[in-house]
């Protein structure tokens, strides 16, 4: 694996948030563009309620009208928006056209699978995906880690952890996308567009959490330790000096 170089802008120096560009909310994201959207397509689109395409248009608002408002605040396109209107249209397109259901199979697999590329990718950039989901103004004193770093000789160490780290996150979608395409494979029998497979859908989206999110999300607990342990190492700081707002007396 080839490192970035150390003398390449926005990597090697930890940088703050600016003040006048609000920090980007991992979990709202999910909620706008994932988790309420498709919520409404499995909950609203039976004749009885909206019906599919009427569950098609709200559904779809949610990533559109969260993606316009983080751009107009940030000034910045959200890719889990895109990702969002993506995931909408798919879902709802193989239930109005009736389609066989292992494409739906395919795009839940394909969702993870993106984001694990997404990480390994931005790795050849000057913000990687890991800086934005762990090591951010909203969790580390990073200021007083950046310091550290310099002092010791250690941003190039420090660059390795945050590679290992990307790698262990890509691990972990890597698992959902798996668990994700067996669980669908499993629980869609029904024909697309009938009450039954908005009833497997559901019931997909239940099981979901015990199945693919919990393996997951100990993996992400697990990174975080792991990165945390690593800049306790390198900054030579105890982990409480490092967490924002709980500076050691």
């Amino acid at each position: 694996m080839n490192y970035p170089n150390p003398d390449s802008d926005g990597y090697t120096k930890i940088e703050t948030q600016s003040d006048s560009v609000p920090a980007e909310s991992l979990w709202l994201n999910l909620l706008f563009n994932l988790l309420i959207p498709n919520g409404i397509l499995i909950a609203l689109s039976d004749d009885q309620y909206l019906g599919i395409k009427f569950a098609i248009v709200l559904a779809v608002l949610f990533p559109v009208s969260y993606g316009v408002r983080d751009f107009m605040t940030r000034g910045k396109y959200n890719f889990f928006s895109a990702l969002g209107i993506v995931s909408v249209l798919f879902t709802g397109g193989v239930n109005l056209l009736e389609l066989d259901a292992s494409y739906i199979a395919i795009k839940e697999a394909a969702i993870p699978g993106l984001f694990g590329l997404a990480t390994l990718l931005s790795l050849k950039t000057s913000k990687p995906v890991i800086r934005m989901l762990m090591l951010n103004d909203t969790l580390f004193e990073v200021d007083k880690v950046a310091a550290a770093l310099e002092k010791n000789g250690r941003t190039d160490e420090f660059n390795r952890l945050l590679v290992n780290g990307s790698w262990i996150l890509a691990g972990g979608f890597l698992l959902s996308s798996i668990l994700n395409y067996g669980l669908a494979k499993a629980l869609l029998t029904a024909t697309p567009g009938t009450v039954a497979f908005n009833e497997q859908l559901g019931t997909m989206q239940f099981l979901s959490f015990p199945v693919i999110v919990l393996p997951s999300m100990i993996i992400l607990i697990a990174n975080l330790f792991y990165l945390v342990r690593g800049m306790t190492r390198l900054t030579g700081l105890p982990w409480e000096d490092l967490l924002k707002n709980n500076q050691a007396s």
